[in-house]
């Protein structure tokens, strides 16, 4: 086969899969995750069952890989984010807000059940890797221009990080987000900026 015949044909299966993992999700957000079925999802993208199954053996199958892109655009949006800030302490301000930002609108559109089946998933323990190691990269370089503490490693101030922006998921608005930010950056505050302020 040509070339270019090889690669509409690979446009449209990416576009045909995105269409499917696309409408799994909006059935989900509006139905509940045990509403949905393999039957609802082809009719609602417009596809037929059967072609439904070459590309997804199941829901959970179709949920996953949604989840899966998501946490790609999620880390590719990070990464813009941090090649975009000034210095090292405002890089790690633009990814931690960023990030908490993302924590309160991804769990405000799904239900726990959802995220429950979600993380069950062994990608995301290598995405959580992923994003553990830029935040501890970001940590590092902060700390070493003098900018934030050096008094605990890198690695326990990322976990710190992690966590305490996870409770952005339960934020009511995106200014107790913000807040949530802000507190999260003053643990990491090296003693020599309280004293400069």
């Amino acid at each position: 086969m040509p070339k270019l015949w090889n690669e509409t044909i690979e446009v449209h299966r990416r576009a045909v899969q995105d269409a499917i993992l696309d409408t799994a999700a909006a059935l989900v957000a509006g139905d509940g995750l045990l509403s949905v079925t393999m039957s609802k999802i082809a009719e609602k993208t417009g596809i037929g069952r059967a072609t439904l199954y070459k590309y997804f053996p199941s829901v959970e199958a179709i949920l996953f890989a949604w989840h899966r892109r998501q946490i790609a655009h999620h880390l590719v949006h990070l990464a813009t984010i941090r090649d975009q800030a000034g210095g090292a302490r405002e890089r790690l301000e633009a990814v931690l807000e960023a990030y908490a930002l993302i924590s309160h609108e991804r769990h405000g559109h799904h239900g726990s059940g959802f995220v429950a089946l979600l993380h069950r998933d062994k990608e995301v323990a290598r995405a959580q890797q992923q994003l553990r190691d830029m935040i501890r990269d970001l940590l590092a370089d902060a700390a070493g221009a003098g900018e934030l503490r050096n008094d605990v490693s890198p690695d326990e101030l990322a976990s710190f990080c992690l966590h305490s922006l996870e409770a952005a998921s339960s934020m009511r608005s995106k200014a107790a987000v913000h807040r949530l930010v802000a507190v999260t950056l003053a643990g990491l505050r090296s003693v020599q900026w309280f004293s400069a302020r």
